[in-house]
């Protein structure tokens, strides 16, 4: 007699083998773990070029030390202003002077600009695919040295970076913001 596999009700479950996000990882099914490390973005193109040289330089070093399947993502993640755009009120309320009041009210009409465009920030990750914690605590001790040494700031992703990941590579960018519904 053959065993029948039950097959899930969610049509992701078949897609997307993920078990968890716990401590900076996604878990997969296979008990392999997708973690890595967010890049804070930074303009080298402000800088001298000797200087913007020498990051791209240490930044070649960086990835050609890399000896295993990695992936860079671009993940874009909606700003969220409403806390500035609170302390512009605030201080347009609590001054009578005109001239500052007319520059907040240029800063409160800019910032609601951004809102009604749906701003977002672009943030960088270098990701990776292992079994073994040992293995991913050295990577991610090697990665954020090597960027380090480049002049670049890095850190372990964290469980809202990887969500932030995957649902921009699932939804679209859109945050589900769907519950439980209760009758």
């Amino acid at each position: 007699m053959k065993s029948k596999k039950i097959k899930s009700k969610y049509t992701n479950d078949e897609f997307v083998p993920v078990k968890s996000i716990t401590n900076g990882t996604i878990v997969l099914e296979n008990n392999e773990k997708v973690t890595g490390i967010k890049i804070m973005p930074r303009n080298i193109f402000i800088l001298d070029y000797s200087t913007q040289d020498a990051i791209i330089d240490n930044l070649k070093n960086v990835y050609n030390m890399i000896d295993y399947e990695f992936w860079i993502i671009a993940a874009d993640r909606p700003v969220d202003i409403n806390v500035f755009l609170s302390q512009l009120q605030l201080q347009y309320n609590s001054t009578t002077d005109q001239v500052r009041r007319k520059l907040i009210m240029e800063d409160i009409n800019k910032a609601n600009l951004f809102m009604n465009n749906n701003i977002v920030d672009t943030e960088y990750f270098l990701l990776f695919k292992e079994k073994n914690d040992d293995t991913i605590a050295k990577r991610i001790r090697t990665l954020i040295n090597g960027f380090a040494s480049a002049g670049l700031n890095s850190h372990q992703v964290t469980n809202d970076d990887l969500r932030i990941i995957l649902d921009n590579f699932l939804n679209g960018g859109q945050t589900t913001t769907f519950g439980t519904v209760i009758g």
